[in-house]
């Protein structure tokens, strides 16, 4: 009877564990994101708008810029596509168009006109 060994493709990968250092990171709010790419990286820019409805041309600071592999970028995708999708299913859609969050009253309610939707 041979002795069985085990090949690289033989045994599974075990998961590297990864423990997250929080202690020097920077959290930033933004509410305005612009995503660039080489043909090695894809760069995404963040900032705050203060007028995001203002029409017209608008200058934004960008605060806070990634720089990441496409694989990285990839990996990114994947994990908020999950994240929205369980946020969608517990709280309902997100609807990216201002003009459709808003709701007209019906006729006799007590609401101003221009309310949030509570949808």
């Amino acid at each position: 009877m041979a002795d069985k060994t085990e090949t690289p493709e033989s045994t599974p990968m075990a998961q590297p564990e990864v423990v997250l250092v929080e202690k020097g990171a920077h959290a930033a709010y933004a509410n305005f994101a612009r995503v660039t790419a080489t043909p090695e990286e894809v760069i995404m820019d963040f900032a705050l708008n203060p007028n995001p409805f203002q029409a017209g041309k608008q200058e934004v600071e960008v605060s806070q810029r990634l720089i990441m592999n496409f694989y990285t970028a990839k990996r990114l995708l994947s994990a908020l596509a999950m994240t929205l999708q369980r946020h969608e299913q517990t709280f309902g859609g997100v609807e990216l168009d201002v003009r459709r969050r808003v709701a007209t009253p019906p006729q006799g309610s007590n609401l101003p006109s221009g309310t949030l939707s509570s949808k």
